[in-house]
């Protein structure tokens, strides 16, 4: 069973940069619930060092417009966002981090702040030698909406491809679960 979300995560990519001025480090937690199969929840962890550049943005968007196939847009934009600098990175107190290669930041009203982090999705061994259907679902993207105070909540899409459909929205689509819903996020100082 596919799940499929046309989001405002995907505005993060399509919308004209809005992006708030590249700052120092930011560190915040939240609490993950999963209730793909069987719930379960974590502490996760992520850190941000830096903005993603309009450059860095366009060089994706320009892969998800322009490749007409989708396996083959996942594919090419996987390499790129692999070979993007680091922005961060992202850990649940029982993993090692895993480096974020997409953090983008757009200012909202009252001075809240919505941000869209991404990266490669950890694929482990049996997963790389079986090469399941799964692996046509590279990425993990996170949305996260803060208020003023720099706490909110959001989205971990885990297992994730993305295409844009024919009104030329950004659909994320999942392979078969929901998203993992993240709450009580908040600014370490």
């Amino acid at each position: 069973m596919r799940f499929i979300v046309a989001s405002a995560i995907g505005a993060a990519l399509l919308l004209p940069p809005a992006v708030m001025s590249q700052a120092k480090e930011e560190r915040f937690t939240g609490f993950a619930i999963n209730m793909n199969s069987g719930p379960s929840t974590a502490t996760v962890d992520f850190t941000v060092e830096r903005w993603s550049t309009d450059a860095e943005r366009a060089s994706l968007l320009t892969i998800l417009v322009e490749e007409k196939n989708p396996y083959r847009a996942n594919e090419k934009m996987l390499k790129v966002l692999q070979d993007m600098p680091k922005t961060g990175y992202i850990r649940t107190q029982r993993t090692l981090a895993w480096d974020l290669k997409y953090a983008r930041q757009t200012p909202l009203p009252d001075g809240a702040r919505r941000l869209v982090l991404a990266t490669d999705r950890p694929i482990g061994f049996r997963e790389a030698v079986a090469q399941p259907r799964t692996t046509d679902y590279p990425f993990t993207i996170v949305e996260i909406r803060l208020n003023k105070n720099d706490e909110g909540e959001g989205k971990i899409l885990a297992g994730t491809r993305l295409l844009i459909d024919k009104d030329k929205n950004l659909v994320l689509e999942n392979y078969g679960q929901q998203p993992v819903r993240f709450n009580q996020i908040r600014r370490l100082k």
